[in-house]
């Protein structure tokens, strides 16, 4: 093995472009589903007269699988290889997002997507923590922007993609074809180094692991608790959103359901890439000045998102894709920045259990809920009333964002503090 290939599978910009380009997968496979919801409606629910409440539980069901495996598979990744856990995941997601285009019925397509939740919880909880490990708090906001820029851009692909392949081929090869590059994806995993292997043995880092007693000092952070709760009211609003806006666009707008997919799918790159990436980078900027940067970032984005988002329900197209396209932005300001918050006042020996506990906490009081109940109060009400329901969220994160930024000052320097004094070198 050459010095150079040696070096990629080993260093910090190796692992996060790896990471990067199975984030992006991820994200794409995820939202293949929400392009396509009106062809499986015809295919599987027509005639229903609750099809969108159960078409909203396609998205349920995966979430609450991955909400429910990802604490295991944080405990799993304080102890193991990270790097072979996501390989097995990604393996794992990419043959369960192919079976669901050989999907026969409505049941079968709900276990398949059951079955990529579990893949899917295998990685999240690991890949952050990795990141973190190669990068120093004076970087990490900028370095968690570009990993979790593949939300808005892997999103806006899976839209993109599910449109065009089912418009050209049918719905089905809209799941087939990501199995491949899934399947290699996972293969370069297995390569890979993981950082806690180059650090001292002897370091408390490596030698404690997480255990029901961390799970309570985690929830005795204050800032990780409001942390939480405002990525919760955060993606009960995105979350719902986001699987429904096509549909919405199409059904209650009148724009074509390809043209539809593909217009959001470029706005979602555009707006959601420039704004994950500006938002770490001003989040890292402002650090010098307030430490508690990362929460302004993201309630001042919420919070300037929300009426954008309510504009887009009553202003006409093609101008309301200016709508989307300004809440797009402002929204996806917070995904660098709360990220890098969550890592900054964890213990690095149990961040990936607490990014598992985030994950669980968020979609099981956060998206779980709004893409079904966004479905049920359109099917006995109208588009208008589900959508102002649940963006409300959004003012509610933007608020416990900005209320509570000195406790994230003092939580992350206590952390800081506290790993300068067992970090090797010390």
């Amino acid at each position: 093995m050459s010095a150079a290939r040696s070096s990629f599978f080993s260093s910090a910009r190796g692992s996060l472009s790896l990471l990067i380009a199975i984030n992006l997968c991820c994200y794409l496979d995820r939202y293949i589903l929400a392009a396509v919801i009106p062809r499986l409606k015809l295919e599987f629910l027509a005639g229903d007269p609750d099809a969108n409440g159960k078409a909203g539980l396609l998205t349920t069901a995966f979430l609450v699988t991955y909400m429910l495996t990802a604490p295991l598979f944080g405990w799993l990744a304080d102890r193991f290889s990270r790097w072979t856990l996501i390989g097995v995941s990604v393996a794992f997601w990419s043959l369960a997002s192919g079976a669901s285009g050989l999907a026969a019925g409505f049941i079968m397509l709900l276990c398949t997507r059951i079955f990529l939740g579990v893949g899917e919880a295998g990685y999240a909880p690991a890949a952050p923590t990795i990141i973190s490990d190669f990068y120093p708090v004076e970087k990490r906001g900028l370095v968690m922007s570009w990993f979790y820029m593949a939300i808005p851009v892997g999103s806006a692909l899976g839209f993109a993609w599910g449109g065009l392949v089912a418009e050209h081929l049918g719905w089905r090869w809209a799941f087939y074809l990501v199995v491949p590059p899934g399947l290699l994806l996972a293969m370069i995993a297995f390569f890979m180094k993981d950082p806690r292997r180059a650090k001292t043995t002897k370091t408390v880092e490596i030698a404690h692991r997480a255990g029901i007693a961390d799970y309570k000092r985690l929830l005795k952070i204050p800032s990780l608790r409001t942390n939480i709760i405002a990525q919760t009211a955060m993606t009960f609003a995105i979350g719902g959103l986001s699987v429904w806006l096509p549909t919405y666009i199409h059904e209650a707008r009148g724009e074509p359901l390809g043209r539809t997919d593909m217009i959001f799918g470029g706005i979602l790159v555009v707006a959601g890439l420039v704004s994950t990436l500006t938002g770490g980078w001003l989040g890292d900027r402002l650090r010098a000045r307030f430490r508690g940067s990362y929460f302004l970032v993201s309630g001042c984005g919420m919070l300037i998102g929300f009426p954008a988002t309510i504009a887009m329900l009553y202003v006409p197209f093609p101008a309301a894709w200016i709508c989307i396209f300004v809440a797009i932005f402002f929204v996806f300001l917070n995904t660098g920045p709360a990220n890098t918050a969550l890592a900054n006042v964890t213990p690095r020996a149990i961040r990936a259990s607490a990014f598992a506990l985030t994950i669980l906490v968020i979609h099981l009081l956060g998206d779980v809920l709004s893409p079904p109940l966004i479905g049920w109060i359109k099917d006995h009400g109208s588009w208008n009333l589900s959508f102002l329901t649940v963006s409300a969220a959004m003012l509610v994160a933007g608020v416990i964002w900005l209320s509570n930024t000195r406790s994230l000052i003092r939580d992350s320097a206590a952390v800081e503090a506290a790993e300068e004094t067992t970090s090797p070198a010390a």
